[in-house]
């Protein structure tokens, strides 16, 4: 039976066309009735929705009542009914792009059309300065003991090959001899590079003694985690189905390190696919406390920086993955503004609201390295100009810290949390009690899911996420199937969301200068990685604990660890800062750490 477009118009889904038409109006279409024939339509009929051939498997009223459990939404019969008759003309043909005829493949290199811009309309973008003051003082006589070099800032490391006291070819032989000792234990290197560290410290060490020396990372041995491409060195994910992926490029962060004249050691490990700490190669631990996971992603960064096995490392944060590996570890984490740091050449978890950044043994090494890696690159869309205002030796008298009250009373705030507030106004900051509404964030970690599941569509698809190590309920394989079947109607909602909640970060940030948080409250680790701002965690002093620490859901057949007496560990805080405002984040990080005089005590047996 035939039917004209207009008469199509009357009869198919309400939402799609915008029609007004009652619930009870009665169903008429049917599936095979709806294509058209465009030689029988009148001349100058526009196209419509629905008109195309029928395609994808039969849909039923059923399949849409159990569909509906998945996306908490609630239709009558009648508007299930009309859904599951006219799913094949209407939606079905929107997977075309997958599910053929006609396929397209999207690179990794390809990222979403739309970018997020961490900075509101009208609202001031970071310093209008760039201005970077390191401290001067006497790196003092070069230590006897390899480990007390070994565990030594790169504020101090740097002068001494600055001042040709340390060779980097000596500073690279310590680092790898206690790779050598300490890793077995720590399982926190994936690769090593040891020809490429070799040369490249023989190369600073030539250029220094002729006089060109190129700034405080020239001859420091760090590390990387392995998800930043390493050309002609395997960059593995730790992820079973890429152990063997050897890139042609460098990533943007290890041209700058290079630039720099930094010393690449080691590929360090990462949870696979950048979710915790367990990868193809085990599960690395903390060397506070090696019977619990070093924490994740940037699982190994964290360890091995703590165990002094590298001067320093590079992360990156999704959700909490720079933080919680610093907390854990005893180190200083600095999660840079998104957009400062290019991720070119980066493994790609969550375009909106993937960092790379800094892991340090203090505040200002986080702040050298910073400065190096930061800037546009063609290559990473949502890179944008920033300037860093950096002075180590400025004031922070009468800056405003804010703070929450409820959650300093809290877990998961410690008392070592509660000691650091006390302690703003000796030094001439000043608290500032401030609030965020009752809203839902959690449901913000819809984007994190939905962009992540595309990102890994294909390996998830051809079922390469098989392979993980971890298939539990809350590992990436079965989170990444479920996230097929999140709405995109409600991943537009969320990102309208993202924007009122940016809103809010604005006004709050309009009233202080940074805030003082618990490091590892939910709220704000996804507050703020939503949003785009800079966080530094550093360790405030110790604790006690009497079970080790996981990641992941609790596990009833394999219980964790418990101590008595208690395990002593370090604990972290955490100071989020104004948009492209580090600098700031930096002088008050010195300031505390200089006031909790903690941040050089040593793992024991390292």
């Amino acid at each position: 039976m035939s039917k004209s477009r207009r008469h199509f118009l009357t009869q198919t889904s309400l939402g799609l066309l915008g029609a007004a038409v009652a619930a009870s109006t009665s169903v008429h279409a049917h599936a095979d009735e709806l294509p058209q024939d465009p030689t029988q339509l009148p001349p100058g009929a526009p196209p419509a929705f629905g008109t195309g051939p029928a395609v994808g498997p039969e849909v039923s009223p059923a399949t849409l009542a159990e569909a509906e459990k998945l996306v908490q939404i609630n239709l009558t019969t009648a508007d299930r009914t009309l859904a599951a008759q006219t799913w094949r003309v209407n939606l079905a043909s929107l997977y075309e792009r997958r599910s053929g005829p006609h396929t397209i493949t999207l690179e990794p290199t390809v990222a979403p059309f739309s970018r997020y811009h961490s900075v509101l309309p009208g609202q001031p973008a970071g310093p209008q300065r760039d201005q970077f003051i390191r401290t001067k003082s006497d790196p003092g006589p070069l230590p006897s003991n390899d480990a007390d070099i070994a565990f030594a800032p790169v504020t101090q490391l740097s002068r001494w090959i600055e001042q040709r006291k340390l060779t980097s070819e000596r500073l690279t032989q310590i680092y790898l001899k206690r790779i050598e000792q300490f890793d077995p234990k720590l399982r926190c290197v994936i690769t090593l590079t040891r020809d490429l560290a070799f040369a490249q410290a023989r190369k600073a060490d030539e250029e220094i003694a002729a006089g060109k020396y190129r700034g405080p990372l020239h001859g420091i041995p760090w590390g990387g985690k392995d998800l930043l491409d390493t050309a002609g060195i395997p960059t593995t994910y730790g992820a079973e189905p890429f152990r063997n992926r050897i890139p042609k490029d460098d990533a943007a962060v290890v041209k700058r390190l290079h630039a720099a004249g930094a010393v690449l050691l080691a590929k360090l490990s990462l949870g696979a696919l950048a979710l915790n700490d367990i990868w193809f190669g085990g599960q690395t631990v903390n060397p506070w406390l090696l019977e619990e996971g070093a924490s994740g992603s940037s699982a190994g960064p964290g360890a091995a920086t703590a165990a002094g096995l590298v001067g320093f490392s590079i992360g990156s944060e999704t959700g909490g993955s720079i933080v919680s590996p610093s907390m854990r570890c005893g180190i200083t984490g600095l999660r840079p503004t998104y957009g400062r740091v290019p991720r070119t050449g980066a493994m790609t978890l969550c375009w909106s609201l993937d960092k790379l950044g800094p892991m340090t043994r203090t505040v200002e090494d986080a702040l050298l390295v910073l400065q190096a890696i930061s800037g546009t690159d063609s290559g990473d869309l949502s890179s944008v100009p920033s300037r860093l205002d950096f002075d180590s030796n400025a004031s922070v008298k009468g800056l405003r810290v804010g703070y929450f009250p409820a959650w300093m009373k809290q877990p998961p705030s410690t008392d070592v949390d509660r000691a650091a507030l006390a302690l703003l106004p000796k030094l001439g900051l000043v608290p500032v009690e401030v609030s965020l509404p009752n809203w839902p964030y959690n449901s913000l970690n819809l984007i994190l899911f939905a962009e992540g599941a595309a990102a890994f569509e294909e390996l998830t698809l051809s079922h390469g996420v098989d392979q993980l190590k971890v298939q539990t309920p809350d590992a990436w394989p079965n989170l990444f199937r479920q996230a097929r079947f999140l709405s995109a109607v409600d991943f537009v909602q969320s990102d309208r969301f993202r924007r009122k909640v940016a809103e809010e970060m604005a006004r709050l940030f309009s009233q202080v200068g940074l805030l003082l948080v618990p490091s590892l409250r939910d709220e704000m680790l996804t507050i703020s990685n939503n949003t785009g701002h800079p966080s530094l965690t550093l360790r405030a002093g110790f604790v006690e604990v009497t079970q080790a620490r996981s990641d992941w859901a609790p596990d009833p057949k394999n219980p964790l660890p418990k101590f008595s007496p208690p395990r002593r560990v370090p604990h972290g805080i955490t100071l989020i800062g104004r948009l492209f405002e580090e600098g700031t984040l930096g002088r008050v990080g010195i300031a505390l750490e200089r006031a909790f005089a903690v941040a050089s005590e040593r793992p024991p047996s390292f």
